[in-house]
């Protein structure tokens, strides 16, 4: 499995990190949806490069030009309810894209809050057989909500190839998931940062908080 880390480059997408990381900026609910959509564009971008493509002739006012456009059927896919803004930015750039949602959220097993958990109650998605899936899922932690995610929408069919894009992972989510699909050579990993740890309410550390929370206010 290859991964791209976009903080290994100086690009402006480090800039729309820090924002979403500082606590004097990230609390301002509008920019903080509109940096993930942000990065979204930019990791969309980035993985357009990896698609097929092959000349058409396109009819223009003044005769007939060849571009080279992708061949790939794709399918965006998130998981509620952070994942809705850095799907808008790939879905702004792969504007005929197919979507796919799933609904996953994380519980706590044990009393002292350090086992961690998580559900799948709800997916919508068109068939996947042979199409290339981009799964956008801003925070990759532990990797159990992008592994189950990803399972999910695989019982809609087999993708061609996988891009899974998050904007904050940890080192142990990147670690979990090269070993979850160590057999599978048509996946790609996009990070936008790799920080170094998670704390035991499965945190990203320094990470940025809840990126739920912070695109659409607390929960109860």
């Amino acid at each position: 499995m290859e991964i791209h880390n976009f903080a290994d480059h100086n690009t402006v997408v480090n800039q729309f990190v820090a924002e979403l990381r500082n606590v004097k900026t990230h609390n301002d609910r509008m920019r903080f949806r509109q940096n993930l959509t942000r990065i979204g564009h930019a990791m969309a971008y980035e993985v357009s490069k990896t698609l097929r493509y092959s000349p058409k002739d396109i009819t223009t006012p003044m005769g007939i030009a060849k571009c080279n456009t992708a061949d790939n059927p794709i399918v965006i896919g998130t998981i509620f309810r952070a994942g809705l803004p850095f799907h808008q930015g790939f879905l702004e750039v792969f504007d005929q894209a197919d979507n796919a949602f799933v609904s996953a959220y994380r519980y706590y097993r044990d009393k002292e809050c350090k086992q961690v958990g998580i559900r799948i109650e709800y997916i919508a998605s068109p068939n996947l057989d042979g199409k290339t899936l981009i799964i956008a899922d801003p925070m990759l932690a532990t990797g159990g909500s992008m592994e189950l995610g990803y399972q999910a929408f695989c019982t809609k069919g087999t993708p061609a190839e996988v891009h899974l894009c998050s904007v904050i992972a940890s080192q142990k989510g990147v670690d979990y998931i090269c070993d979850a699909f160590k057999d599978v050579n048509y996946v790609h990993l996009w990070c936008a940062a790799i920080d170094p740890l998670l704390n035991d309410g499965a945190y990203i550390v320094p990470g940025l908080g809840d990126a739920g929370d912070l695109a659409y206010g607390e929960k109860i």
